[in-house]
């Protein structure tokens, strides 16, 4: 069975978005409640007490008794609006119920058990619908639906025709699956990017720049050993060696002989 709610609410006089944002301020949620052959009606509800009372409940399958001015009704949370930032509730639709009339909502799907396939293969269970939406009298809403997904095996699916909700009729498509179990990612060994090496900016730039200044030393100087270098004096012709016409010798002159 649904789980049931006590709130109590006060009408709200004032509407438009001054009186609600003042209400709010107040720590009031401003609030309507509307249904089969009754007009919409403006509430104003305790925000902290609301908070509490929806705390660990699904507020779609839970029953609301509302009380406004002594009267008590039964509700259905038809839409719950919070601040875009924080988490703050700041508006709230009933809608009114009947015990003989039937009403159409959306229960939570949970599922039961450990599959086959993740314990003894290693899958990865996969829920992908997580709420059906039926028909049934207030009295017999359930709070939530189970699905027993023990003997799923891997490449195997539930659908919304394994459900079974007593008292009630499903509305959801029957083929639409609600839990599959896939086989196990492999895992893919990704060869790190080779480290290119990478030189500091400024070390760079002034590496370049002692280059070009090497570059243009080089050129100077060699421009400058090119214009005082001293060019080796060419090699004069050696003068051939004139043959000087031997001096004839003279004749020896025996000893003890006179001259003439």
């Amino acid at each position: 069975m649904a789980t049931i709610v006590s709130l109590t609410a006060q009408r709200r006089e004032q509407t438009g978005k001054g009186p609600a944002r003042q209400a709010r301020f107040l720590k009031k949620i401003p609030a309507v409640i509307y249904g089969h052959g009754r007009a919409a009606q403006p509430l104003i509800v305790d925000g902290p007490a609301l908070e509490q009372a929806l705390s660990g409940v699904d507020p779609e399958s839970t029953l609301i008794e509302l009380t406004v001015d002594g009267k008590k009704s039964r509700a259905l949370i038809r839409e719950i609006q919070r601040h875009p930032i924080r988490p703050d509730i700041i508006h709230v639709d009933f809608y009114e119920i009947h015990a003989h009339e039937q009403v159409t909502l959306k229960v939570p799907v949970h599922l039961v058990g450990t599959p086959d396939g993740v314990r003894n293969a290693g899958g990865v269970l996969d829920q992908v619908t997580r709420e059906v939406e039926i028909e049934v009298l207030p009295e017999h809403i359930p709070d939530r639906v189970e699905l027993d997904v023990t003997a799923l095996t891997i490449g195997h699916s539930l659908h919304v025709r394994d459900l079974t909700i007593a008292n009630a009729t499903i509305l959801t498509s029957a083929e639409l699956t609600i839990a599959t179990v896939v086989p196990p990612r492999a895992e893919e060994e990704i060869a790190p990017p080779p480290e290119a090496a990478v030189e500091p900016a400024e070390p760079e730039l002034i590496r370049k720049v002692r280059e070009e200044e090497g570059e243009e030393g080089e050129g100077e100087t060699a421009a400058a050993e090119g214009g005082t270098e001293k060019k080796a004096p060419e090699a004069k012709p050696k003068a051939e060696k004139v043959e000087k016409a031997e001096k004839p010798t003279k004749p020896e002159k025996p000893k003890g002989a006179k001259e003439s």
